[in-house]
């Protein structure tokens, strides 16, 4: 581990609709509480505009993947993903991130921890704050990285190749409180795990129309106040104890379909709106639809046929495909879940921190 002087290799990525430093393991303290303090000074946290560090004065774009090859042999490599805050202090791992993911199979390949097929590679993904598996198929014609395609995500410019990243069924109930809905601080929810712990709400349950954009529901206090309420009772109704200080659970307000699609979503991280819709939150949302008994009932208009949900959000859609089965105890489980992303190498270089001691630059 070279000194901040020296800098540190990074790769600056955008995945999905977030973008975030991408790291091998080996290049960060070994210890968490050394990992977390460089980083907060590679981000340039804390600090309202992050002015002093790669971060983008947002949680979207104040991310960090940690990669390294893996030791369970049903994967190739191993994923961390780290919440920087943004004007606090702080690195969470408490959470998941779908979108950092759709950049991890590239990164892997760059870096050589997997060496690319013909003509396209997937990468077996331990995604290690929660345990679960992903596989990421992305195209590599004669064993390199696409870097052009024709595959468009709502929320980014332009287009790129395609990531397909397919989650196998997890063993973690999809209903953590073991109920299609709950009375959560006087607002009925259904909350649901589908890779990330998330909590649907009607819209209008809150009286919002779920159409408004992201920044005139960050500005409503009397909101702010019912989702807090919400988000700290529904965090211990699903076993994830105080989540005073954390981003988890996610909180997705439903609506009925504007543009033809199955749900209009607005989602809390976990007081900013997002501007679109995370991976592993639009894959627990989309479960949640098709859970019988859930709030979704008399909002979402699902398809007649087939696994294909899209899931509106305030810069468009998010196409995944999402199928829920029931066991002999009528409990569900998700039974397949896909989606196709994005995702583009910014730089590859070295990145140099801040100092941790200001007055040592004088």
């Amino acid at each position: 581990m070279t000194g901040w002087q020296e800098g540190i290799r990074c790769t600056l990525m955008r995945g999905g609709t977030s973008k975030g430093a991408y790291f091998l393991a080996e290049d960060l303290p070994a210890a968490p509480a050394d990992r977390d303090a460089l980083l907060l000074r590679v981000m340039g946290s804390p600090d309202p505009r992050q002015i002093d560090g790669l971060g983008g004065a947002h949680p979207l774009t104040s991310k960090v993947a940690v990669v390294s090859v893996s030791a369970d042999p049903a994967a190739d490599v191993d994923y961390l993903f780290l919440q920087v805050g943004v004007e606090q202090p702080e690195v969470s791992d408490r959470q998941n991130c779908g979108n950092l993911l759709a950049g991890v199979g590239p990164f892997a390949v760059e870096r050589a921890l997997v060496t690319a097929g013909e003509p396209e590679t997937s990468v077996r993904i331990r995604m290690l704050n929660t345990g679960d598996l992903a596989v990421a198929t992305f195209p590599t014609p004669g064993g390199r990285i696409a870097v052009t395609g024709d595959t468009e995500i709502s929320g980014v410019p332009g287009t790129a190749a395609p990531v397909v990243i397919e989650f196998p069924q997890g063993g973690s109930p999809l209903l953590p409180t073991g109920n299609a809905r709950d009375l959560v601080a006087g607002t009925e929810v259904s909350c649901v795990d589908n890779g990330m712990p998330t909590v649907l709400i009607p819209a209008a349950a809150l009286e919002v129309t779920g159409y408004e954009a992201p920044e005139a529901l960050e500005a409503d206090r009397a909101l702010a106040d019912r989702l807090r309420a919400v988000r700290l009772e529904a965090g211990r109704l699903m076993g994830l104890g105080d989540v005073e200080r954390t981003t988890v659970p996610k909180l997705s307000l439903l609506a009925p379909p504007r543009y033809g699609g199955a749900v209009a979503t607005r989602t809390f991280i976990p007081v900013r709106c997002h501007t679109s819709i995370g991976v592993l939150g639009a894959a627990s949302v989309a479960a949640g639809l098709r859970v019988a008994g859930g709030v979704a009932e008399g909002i979402a208009q699902l398809p007649p046929t087939g696994d294909r949900l899209r899931i509106e959000h305030p810069t468009g859609f998010l196409d995944i495909e999402s199928g829920v089965t029931y066991g002999p105890d009528g409990s569900p489980s998700a039974s397949r879940t896909a989606v196709v992303r994005t995702a583009r190498k910014i730089f590859d270089g070295t990145v140099f921190p801040r100092p941790a001691d200001p007055s040592s630059c004088s």
